[in-house]
């Protein structure tokens, strides 16, 4: 299970101005995951999808967001990387209608009708996944 070492709170705003009290950078520094290497690259990657993405940590994970919360790192798993995409804390319409997006490359599991797991294994695995991974986000900010 992911750990992290307790730190006092840094009481600032997170790189790319996160929620008031978070500090992603500060959390990265004392995760001790076996993936902490390729959980960084991915977060790398989906910040640079689109200008509008901010970070926070959330849930206890680097969370990201633009109007609203739509992933977060799911920390859990040891042996490949994972993000649950979701539609925020409060539910919306979509929870109802559902969420349409294209997934050519098999990446989401769902688990409801707005909420799935994204896997994106480890290492190479990453690289190879990586413009799929990255339609998939540009494809769910059309629905937060």
């Amino acid at each position: 299970m992911a750990t992290r070492k307790k730190m006092p709170p840094s009481g600032g705003a997170s790189r790319r101005g996160g929620v008031a009290g978070t500090d992603v950078e500060a959390f990265m520094r004392t995760l001790e995951h076996p993936l902490r290497d390729d959980i960084e690259a991915v977060r790398q990657i989906l910040l640079g999808v689109d200008p509008s993405i901010e970070e926070a940590v959330k849930w206890n994970a680097p969370s990201f967001r633009t109007a609203d919360f739509f992933a977060t790192f799911h920390l859990r798993s040891q042996d490949q990387v994972q993000l649950v995409f979701h539609t925020g804390a409060k539910a919306k319409a979509t929870a109802v209608s559902g969420i349409e997006i294209a997934d050519p490359a098999g990446l989401a599991a769902w688990r409801a009708n707005d909420r799935c797991v994204v896997t994106l294994g480890a290492g190479s695995e990453i690289a190879t996944r990586r413009a799929a991974f990255e339609a998939f986000v540009r494809e769910w900010l059309r629905w937060v």
